[in-house]
């Protein structure tokens, strides 16, 4: 069982990155969507209701990439220069990898998770009518595994 501690603490900054100098700096992403087999068939098909799922998510990624420092306080801006999302079907699931370059004086490894988030979360929002069950409920769908599979520095 994880213990919590409640922390009242007010201290927050972001970090002072104006002496780092410009390198180049990539990350990749990934993560999974686990659906039923019909479900995962139809995006394949390309016969889901709401249109093309694997387009839309990758654009829904690209966006999220470019919008992280909006979404996560503390994110410098920096200049993106790549960002490649693809797609894997698996076994009860499908795989999104996002990789963001950038030459820049910080990392890109929250650009990479966020537009992995996004677009997990817009594959769910695409098919949540034909995952729900009778109650309404996702006993089948679930997200996991988001995590940063590698990162490069370098000049």
């Amino acid at each position: 069982m994880v213990k919590f501690t409640h922390f009242t603490g007010d201290r927050v900054h972001m970090v002072d990155i104006s002496e780092k100098v410009e390198v180049y700096r990539e990350a990749v992403s990934e993560g999974r969507i686990f659906l039923r087999e019909e479900t995962l068939r139809a995006i394949q098909e390309g016969s889901v209701e709401k249109g093309n799922v694997l387009a839309t998510a990758r654009v829904a990624a690209t966006l999220a990439v470019k919008q992280t420092p909006l979404l996560i306080p503390l994110c410098h801006q920096i200049p993106l220069t790549a960002v490649d999302v693809d797609f894997e079907f698996g076994e009860g699931c499908l795989r999104a990898e996002v990789r963001v370059r950038s030459h820049g004086k910080t990392g890109v490894e929250m650009e990479a998770l966020t537009g992995v988030s996004v677009a997990l979360l817009t594959v769910w929002d695409m098919v949540k009518s034909a995952e729900k069950d009778a109650q309404g409920q996702y006993p089948f769908t679930r997200i996991e595994g988001i995590r940063v599979v590698e990162k490069w520095k370098g000049t």
